[in-house]
C-alpha cells in the first residue's frame, strides 16, 4: 500500500499535478467560451488528453533537468533527483502520456491534437534546452505556455481563427510578468543550477521596466474583445472594465517592484498574476453566458 501511495505521489510530482490541472482548467475555459451546447464526451477527452500532454511535457522536462534539479532546494525532492524513480520509468510514463494524450485529443479533432503536440515539442525541445543558455528561453516557452486557453476554442470549433488567436495572445503576454516575477524570487537558486530567467540576466530596473511593458501589453490585449472586432469572441463593457481593473492590480505591483526592487514585492506580483489569469478565464466564460 505504501509503495502505491509513494508511486502516486511521485507520479503527481513528475507530472506537476497542480500546474497540469490549472492548464487543463484553462483549456476547458477556452472550450466553454466557444460552444453553444456542451459535448460532455469532448469535455472529458479534452481534460484527460490535456492532462496527459502537460504531464508528459513536465516529465520530459524533469528527465532533462534532473541534474540541475538536484542543486535547487525547491526541486531536490522530485522523484528523479531524489532517486526514487529511474530515468527509464520516467521516460516510459512520459511516452505513454504523450500517446494517450494525442489519441484523446485526436478523437476530438486533428487540429487539437496537432497544436497540443506542437506545445509538447516546443516545451521539451526548445524551451527546456534553452533555459541554461539564454534568458530568451522565456520568450520561447511563452509559445507552448499560451496554447492551452486557445486549445479549448480549437477543440470546440475545429478552427483556428481570430478568436483562438486572441486567447493565445492574452496568455502569451501574461507569462512574461508571471515568469519574471518567479525568476526574480528564484534568482539565486536558478543561478546555482545554471539557469537565468531574468530578461537582462540580472535583477535590475531594466528587467522591471520590461515587466511593466509586457503587463501593459497583456492588459490591452485582454480588453480588445470589447470592441467586437474579434469574431465570436467579445466582452460586455462592464466585463472589460473588471478585467482592466484586475490588470491594473498587476501593473501596480510591477511599478512597485520597479521602484523597490525587493523579493517581497516580486512575490506579490507573482501571486497577483496567478489571481489574474484564473479570474479572467472565469470572467470570460461568465460573460459569454450573459450575452
Amino acid at each position: 500500500m505504501d509503495k502505491n501511495i509513494s508511486f502516486l505521489t511521485d507520479f503527481k510530482q513528475l507530472t506537476k499535478f497542480g500546474l497540469s490541472v490549472s492548464v487543463v482548467i484553462s483549456s476547458l475555459a477556452g472550450y466553454l467560451l466557444a460552444v453553444a451546447h456542451v459535448d460532455y464526451k469532448n469535455l472529458i477527452l479534452l481534460a484527460f488528453g490535456g492532462y496527459c500532454m502537460v504531464g508528459a511535457s513536465n516529465a520530459y522536462n524533469q528527465i532533462i533537468e534532473r541534474v540541475p534539479d538536484s542543486l535547487m532546494p525547491r526541486t531536490q525532492s522530485r522523484p528523479l533527483p531524489a532517486k526514487r524513480m529511474s530515468v527509464n520509468t520516467a521516460m516510459t510514463i512520459a511516452v505513454l502520456l504523450t500517446v494517450f494524450g494525442i489519441i484523446s485529443l485526436y478523437i476530438i479533432n486533428p487540429k487539437t491534437a496537432m497544436f497540443s503536440a506542437i506545445s509538447v515539442f516546443l516545451y521539451t525541445s526548445a524551451y527546456t534546452p534553452l533555459k541554461p543558455v539564454t534568458p530568451l528561453s522565456v520568450f520561447v516557452g511563452a509559445i507552448p505556455g499560451a496554447i492551452p486557453f486557445m486549445l479549448g476554442w480549437v477543440a470546440a470549433t475545429n478552427h483556428f481563427g481570430i478568436e483562438a488567436g486572441m486567447l493565445f495572445m492574452i496568455q502569451f503576454f501574461w507569462q512574461f510578468p508571471h515568469f519574471w516575477a518567479i525568476g526574480w524570487l528564484q534568482f539565486d537558486a536558478y543561478k546555482k543550477a545554471g539557469f537565468n530567467m531574468m530578461p537582462t540576466g540580472e535583477k535590475n530596473q531594466v528587467a522591471t521596466r520590461l515587466t511593466i511593458i509586457y503587463t501593459i501589453f497583456m492588459i490591452i490585449v485582454s480588453i480588445i474583445p470589447v470592441f467586437k472586432k474579434t469574431g465570436d469572441l467579445y466582452l460586455l463593457p462592464i466585463t472589460a472594465i473588471i478585467i482592466f481593473i484586475l490588470g491594473l492590480v498587476m501593473l501596480y505591483y510591477g511599478f512597485k517592484l520597479h521602484k523597490e526592487q525587493t523579493d517581497k514585492v516580486a512575490r506579490k506580483l507573482m501571486l497577483s498574476s496567478v489571481l489574474y489569469i484564473t479570474l479572467i478565464q472565469i470572467i470570460f466564460v461568465v460573460d459569454k453566458f450573459l450575452h
